[in-house]
């Protein structure tokens, strides 16, 4: 059984990743591999991800019987909270796939053993804590522009916000707002989780490296933001069933991302 250690690495000394500067051609690079990493077995990691539009299906039928139609748009905004600690499977496929292991859908359980599964799991936590915080924002948000009135169907809920008073305030401001979630998002966990599978350097390593990679590299850094969240959108119109591609597509492109802005450990 693996050591739990959470803030620190499993070595004496920190381990501090060295970044590197990376371009936008690189995200697009990183993308394709990530592709081309789902096309080589893409049934099977459909149906590791058919999980999404499943929660999906369900989110639809709880919000449909209990009206909660205001919570659809901060829901479908949140995969993009919580997706890196989702395709944590993803990632330990593809770091398989580049070392010529077995890569078959079972492997995504792998991350259970982990040396790093304790910084693996803090670092989960804070993205939940995240997206708790998110949905609370985003009723709030709701209630203070239509108070407590609900509309009881979908279509209610779009002639609310598009022909009542606040409608566009509700749409500007609470874009804006998931746009500042998403954006600590980013700057948190980018390649904290690639990381901590690669190299068990400890939660707060993995996190500070992942804001250094930003800071280093913050166009395409950006660029691979908008990228994530566009997708993860368009995917989750169709009642989330595009999931089942969009993220194991970048759950993949992720882990090549950060074997470019990551230089290898020091033998």
């Amino acid at each position: 059984m693996a050591d739990f250690h959470v803030l620190s690495g499993a070595g004496d000394k920190l381990d501090v990743p060295v970044i590197r500067t990376i371009s936008i051609s690189d995200v697009f690079d990183a993308l394709r591999q990530g592709a081309a990493d789902f096309w080589e077995k893409p049934s099977h990691y459909v149906m590791l991800a058919l999980i999404y539009p499943v929660i999906g299906v369900v989110l639809t039928v709880w919000m449909n019987g209990f009206y909660t139609w205001p919570l659809l748009y901060p829901l479908v905004g949140g995969f993009a909270l919580i997706g890196p600690f989702a395709a944590l499977g993803l990632y330990e496929i593809s770091r398989r796939r580049e070392q010529g292991l077995d890569t078959s859908w079972s492997h995504a359980f792998e991350v259970l053993r982990s040396p790093a599964i304790g910084s693996i799991a803090a670092v989960g936590v804070m993205l939940f804590v995240f997206f708790t915080l998110w949905l609370t924002a985003a009723q709030a948000l709701y209630e203070s522009v239509f108070s407590s009135t609900t509309p009881q169907t979908l279509n209610g809920l779009f002639a609310q916000v598009f022909s009542e008073p606040g409608g566009m305030t509700l749409l500007i401001v609470g874009t804006l707002l998931g746009a500042l979630f998403a954006l600590v998002t980013l700057c948190t966990t980018v390649i904290a989780f690639p990381l901590l599978l690669d190299r068990d350097v400890g939660a707060f390593v993995a996190v500070e490296t992942s804001f250094r990679a930003v800071l280093r590299n913050p166009i395409p850094m950006l660029a691979w933001g908008v990228i994530v969240g566009v997708g993860l959108f368009l995917g989750s119109l169709p009642i989330f069933v595009g999931l089942a591609v969009v993220i194991p597509i970048f759950g993949h492109a992720t882990w090549h991302l950060y074997r470019k802005v990551v230089e290898p450990a020091s033998v």
